[in-house]
């Protein structure tokens, strides 16, 4: 895979959690229990996908700029968008769409519970 970084960056932000769904063989990143990125794996446990969500005036946009960022990989098109793993999209870029793919669930979750996960934000960056 072309972005090892990607688990170590995931799990830096505040409540994020991980797991492995086997049936799918895909690792996932959730925010509050809410799925916002998957690492997808093929039967050898190589990445093929790094799939996110993002609002989807940026997905459409994206798609149009890199052809290795596709529909989000067996997930709702709108919402859903999916980067090839041994793909071409810088480093930045693919930071920026996992940023913002936690930022998009964050934004639905209460008030109150974003307020305690920006304040764990500060308090890691202090």
């Amino acid at each position: 895979m072309r972005y090892p970084w990607i688990d170590e960056y995931l799990m830096a932000k505040p409540a994020v959690t991980k797991d492995l769904q086997p049936d799918w063989n895909w690792i996932r990143y959730k925010l509050d229990g809410k799925l916002f990125a998957a690492v997808c794996l093929d039967e050898r446990n190589v990445p093929y996908y790094i799939t996110m969500k993002l609002p989807p005036e940026e997905g459409e946009l994206l798609r149009g700029q890199y052809e290795d960022v596709v529909p989000g990989y067996y997930c709702n098109h709108v919402h859903w968008n999916s980067v090839k793993a041994d793909g071409q999209v810088p480093d930045d870029v693919l930071r920026t769409m996992l940023d913002h793919a936690w930022a998009a669930v964050l934004s639905g979750l209460s008030k109150r519970r974003q307020r305690e996960i920006m304040a764990e934000q500060e308090k890691g960056e202090a």
